[in-house]
């Protein structure tokens, strides 16, 4: 890469801005308990709530080419990501409050209506933050050996998050409150707010010395776009589109596994003991952050699809290994830490480096969309990273909204119409095949698909470097020229 006009980032920075992310992974996790007090408290049925929340899920596609619009028209004095990153985090805040305390108060007519308009207030909050997470990644550096450090920091903060969690939900909760009740959400959202606004806050200082005109890409000035030029930009960017479809089905794995309703099912039913979803998550962070550590290391030599690839396999070939191993065990209940045999090693080890990988994946992605957003720089010349960004979100949503309605519709096939499986449901047949398809099969095909979509992906690591030269180039003749500036730390 040429050694002019290269963006870096302290260390802190990217650290720190990781945190707008888990700002909103918290309030996703948080989020996926929904159906619980939907369900068992506001009283809205099974099915009914699956299609709410996968429309709305739908409703937060629509909204991201919209807000990626006017990020990549924003540039106030306070810059052009930070307006939105505080903005955002101030709905979710206020939207979780009014829905969770005053939903469930009131008249059964209104319940529906009044939790549907909440929910979408809620999701444009979230979104106006999430797109911040994926846009800014241009402005934060440049070079693609710093590039991945973003995704070290994310892996580590989203395992707590959604690891941590569990455990937190499994071991404590759950048992303190005896289910998923108003307690516990009382208790689980006032935790997840506080935690939230820290993480947006810090985030917010991390970003200021980047976020000004002077790093948005080729101009001084926002560039002019319409909605009319968000087609020409899939239409042209073969990189995003193979992007969208690795990182979407991608999504909907993660999205269907990290639905509370599969560990009840998986742990509670099939193995009969929903804390051991816990203590397996809790056995998981290490060697998920060892397995995150390693790929990122991997991915500064040898470039992030290189690794999003080989990550997929792993997780491939893991969860091939789980599938095995519960169509030969006898007794899927003699999994327990209480009989630690050959299955019980087998299921421990096949689940956690599935779990690894998976998250591995998950977390190159984000940098990997600012790659796609210089290659539409280096072809255009033009600096739209809010576009590049929402499109991404936009068709990812699309897919991954899925999960709710996948979960809820295979559940209504075996009889659960009105109410979700809990932990005391009995094991039948049906459940036990639905489980092992819901936690394991559609995971398998959606990786699958995956790693087909990355054959058709170019931005390895040579291209990228050959991309981010070339775009020096460019910088070096338009300062030469006097029609741009750069910040005197970008010159080498």
């Amino acid at each position: 890469m040429s050694n002019q006009f290269v963006n870096r980032s302290k260390t802190w920075q990217i650290g720190l801005f990781a945190l707008n992310n888990t700002a909103t992974n918290l309030y996703m996790f948080l989020m996926g308990f929904i159906s619980y007090y939907a369900t068992g408290i506001a009283g809205l049925a099974v099915v009914a709530i699956s299609v709410i929340l996968t429309a709305t899920r739908l409703f937060d596609g629509f909204t991201d080419p919209i807000i990626g619009y006017i990020i990549d028209k924003t540039n106030t004095k306070f810059g052009k990501f930070r307006p939105f990153m505080l903005l955002g985090n101030i709905i979710l805040l206020v939207t979780v409050l009014v829905l969770f305390n005053v939903t469930h108060h009131l008249p059964e007519k209104l319940v529906m209506p009044f939790f549907i308009v909440i929910y979408l207030i809620h999701i444009i909050g979230y979104t106006f933050q999430t797109a911040c997470t994926k846009a800014a990644q241009t402005v934060l550096t440049n070079d693609p050996k710093q590039r991945p450090l973003f995704s070290a920091f994310d892996a580590t903060y989203n395992t707590i998050v959604f690891i941590g969690g569990q455990i937190y939900v499994a071991s404590y909760l759950v048992p303190k409150h005896g289910g998923f009740n108003q307690a516990f959400f009382t208790e689980f959202n006032t935790l997840a707010i506080i935690l939230a606004s820290i993480f947006t806050i810090l985030a917010v200082i991390s970003i200021a010395e980047k976020d000004r005109t002077e790093y948005f890409g080729f101009a001084e000035k926002s560039v002019k776009t319409s909605f009319k030029d968000y087609w020409p930009v899939i239409k042209r960017n073969r990189p995003l589109q193979m992007l969208i479809v690795a990182a979407s089905t991608d999504k909907l794995a993660g999205s269907i596994l990290r639905n509370p309703v599969i560990p009840v099912m998986l742990f509670g039913i099939l193995l009969g003991d929903y804390a051991l979803s816990g203590t397996i998550s809790m056995f998981t962070m290490i060697p998920t952050l060892i397995i995150t550590f390693i790929g990122v290391g991997y991915a500064r030599k040898r470039g992030l699809k290189n690794t999003f690839v080989k990550a997929t396999w792993g997780a491939v070939l893991a969860y091939s290994l789980l599938l095995i191993l519960f169509f030969t065990v006898s007794d899927p209940a003699s999994i327990s830490l209480s009989n630690i045999g050959i299955a019980t090693i087998a299921f421990f080890v096949f689940y956690i480096l599935g779990q690894a990988f998976m998250g591995l994946t998950g977390n190159i992605v984000i940098p990997m969309i600012a790659d796609t957003s210089d290659y539409e720089t280096h072809i255009t010349g033009r600096y739209v990273p809010g576009m590049i960004g929402t499109i991404f979100s936009f068709i990812d949503k699309m897919i991954s909204s899925l999960a709710t309605t996948i979960i809820g519709l295979m559940l209504s096939l075996i009889g659960f119409k009105t109410v979700f499986p809990e932990v005391d449901t009995p094991l039948t047949n049906e459940l036990f095949y639905m489980t092992l398809f819901l936690a394991f099969g559609i995971p398998i095909i959606g990786w699958i698909i995956s790693l087909i979509a990355m054959k058709f992906y170019e931005l390895d690591d040579k291209r990228m470097e050959q991309i981010q030269t070339e775009i020096a180039e460019v910088k070096q003749m338009l300062v030469e020229k006097g029609q741009i500036t750069v910040p005197e730390e970008q010159v080498k």
